[in-house]
């Protein structure tokens, strides 16, 4: 029989009495995303220790609204890698996506949005400026979603004053 089976844990979190604070006070600010907010909950009620409660996973879970897998997650983390490792969020550089526009790029397209659109045309689509970033060599690739996106984030749009 394996450590689950016979009810064992193989990640037993035992807190001190500063981290089990730091816990509390970042969970008492608030302030934080739900995601940190939701370990520090589950790192309190699974504290093994003298001070805390050692709830089993399943009340954990029920309790927070959340999955067994997510209250084991965060028991590793904590053992594996400490508290700041167990609350920060982490970041594969592999998964992420490139980002296409930078800053720079990102102005260009702006004032490309907010210039004479071209000839025949009363004004910018979004398509127009798709095909026009990657003529005027702005940036290699880039779909008109991308651009839509992007003139929104930045609250631009395709009829910029000095357009209309």
């Amino acid at each position: 029989m394996t450590a689950k089976q016979h009810g064992l844990k193989k990640y037993i979190v035992r807190l001190s009495d500063d981290e089990r604070a730091q816990l509390n006070a970042l969970i008492g600010k608030g302030k934080h995303s739900a995601q940190k907010l939701l370990r520090a909950r589950i790192l309190l009620k699974a504290d093994a220790s003298e001070a805390g409660p050692g709830w089993p996973d399943r009340d954990i879970a029920a309790a927070l609204d959340t999955r067994i897998d997510t209250v084991a997650k965060a028991r590793q983390l904590l053992v594996d890698e400490g508290l700041d490792g167990a609350l920060t969020r982490k970041h594969s550089p592999a998964s992420a996506r490139r980002r296409i526009f930078d800053g720079a790029a990102e102005a260009k397209l702006i004032a490309l949005a907010c210039s004479a659109p071209p000839s025949g045309r009363t004004r910018w689509t979004l398509e127009l400026l798709e095909e026009a970033v990657v003529e005027l060599k702005i940036v290699d690739r880039a779909s008109d979603n991308t651009i839509g996106r992007i003139l929104k984030k930045t609250r631009s749009s395709l009829t910029c004053k000095s357009n209309g």
